[in-house]
């Protein structure tokens, strides 16, 4: 088993966990029914681990046993990948529920302030999820870093396609990459 692996089962298993997970993170491992059907251009499998209250899905992609990076395809057709495996995936997500607006490139202090002022118990609970995960919060530099740095690995290998039945055949279509606009070409 690997870090990622362990974790998973370890989320599964710690109902504080997976709570704080929900809430503040909106990483809901109950949710793990994609919109739809998806694959990878190369054929590694793709696992549904949680989804987020905006019908987005998180997967980790290839075997169990293996680096198992995290992609997050959202319910607009828009994916990437977001971190190299479910570790660094969920430290972003523990230090950064608004992880995508911080990858956009909104300050880190005003996404707090806004949090905070509509969840004043957000910093509480982000403390207590860090805590149980025993790990070390990412300065937002850090989490935008990595964050940009898993988006510009997306393209070509990891980008979805969807299936879709039209009319009695079937064809596919590539998503659009998620935060696109940030990553320098």
């Amino acid at each position: 088993m690997t870090a990622s692996d362990d974790l998973l089962r370890r989320i599964e298993n710690e109902p504080e966990l997976a709570g704080l997970l929900e809430w503040p993170g909106d990483f809901d491992i109950a949710r793990r029914d994609p919109v739809e059907e998806l694959r990878l251009p190369t054929g590694l499998p793709l696992e549904p681990i949680a989804g987020d209250g905006a019908g987005g899905t998180y997967f980790l992609i290839g075997e169990p046993g293996g680096t198992r990076p995290v992609l997050f395809a959202d319910s607009e057709g828009q994916a990437a990948l977001m971190a190299a495996d479910l570790v660094e995936a969920v430290t972003i997500i523990a230090s950064f529920t608004y992880w995508q607006d911080l990858g956009a490139g909104h300050p880190a202090d005003e996404l707090l302030a806004d949090m905070t002022d509509d969840h004043p118990d957000y910093p509480s609970q982000r403390e207590r999820l860090l805590d149980l995960l025993g790990v070390t919060p990412f300065t937002a530099e850090e989490a935008r870093e990595r964050l940009l740095a898993s988006v510009s690995r997306t393209v070509p290998d990891f980008v979805p396609l969807a299936r879709h039945e039209e009319g009695g055949s079937s064809y596919e279509s590539a998503y659009e990459l998620l935060l696109s606009h940030t990553v320098q070409a």
